[in-house]
């Protein structure tokens, strides 16, 4: 009976019931453990939406990894705080800030005193601009409703971003595993850029 059931369930709906909570949970990772990459994993996740014949499943890719990159930012910046106040401090933070050159702390201090909101949209935009961003809004005791009001908005922003570099890639490839390769193969790029830019400006 239970083989029977499953197997007239379409392949798409199997993959809606697991590909979206999969999705959400290793976005939220994502944001806590910076070393999953969130982009390429919502850029893969928009390419096989492009493929379905459900009309909103890019749209529902969209609106999962805004939600959970938010919901694991405002979870990682609540950590940060408790260890701010903490006399021991936290390991999370301890680990946040070692992973963070000094001047480029310092960088980012200064434009978040500069400009908060945008500073906190490009921050997410930008790979690995997103900790070194945060610490400074931690080291600057900035209020959980601010960080909030400038979060939501990054969040969207970045989930666009990546979505819509898996509907190209969808777009530009027949089959949805040729339209992962793309896209993945471009946010890894993207990834490697900033740090490929640094060395060669400082080698």
């Amino acid at each position: 009976m239970i083989p029977e059931l499953l197997g007239q369930v379409p392949p798409e709906s199997t993959q809606t019931a697991v590909g979206y909570p999969s999705l959400f949970l290793l976005v939220v990772l994502g944001s806590l453990v910076p070393v999953v990459p969130t982009g390429a994993l919502v850029s893969s996740a928009a390419v096989v939406a492009f493929h379905q014949t459900a009309p909103f499943a890019p749209a529902m890719v969209f609106a999962v990894a805004a939600l959970a990159a938010f919901l694991g930012d405002i979870s990682l910046y609540g950590l940060g705080r408790r260890g701010m106040r903490s006399r021991t401090g936290s390991r999370r933070l301890k680990s946040l800030r070692e992973g963070v050159a000094p001047d480029r702390l310092a960088q980012a201090q200064r434009k978040l005193r500069e400009h908060e909101v945008p500073v906190l949209v490009v921050s997410r935009l930008i790979p690995a601009g997103r900790i070194p961003v945060m610490l400074a809004c931690l080291l600057g005791s900035m209020p959980l409703r601010r960080f909030v009001r400038g979060d939501a908005p990054a969040c969207v922003a970045w989930a666009a971003t990546y979505g819509l570099i898996g509907i190209l890639g969808g777009s530009l490839f027949s089959k949805p595993w040729q339209g992962v390769v793309a896209a993945v193969a471009l946010t890894l790029l993207i990834s490697a850029t900033p740090t490929v830019w640094r060395r060669l400006r400082h080698g």
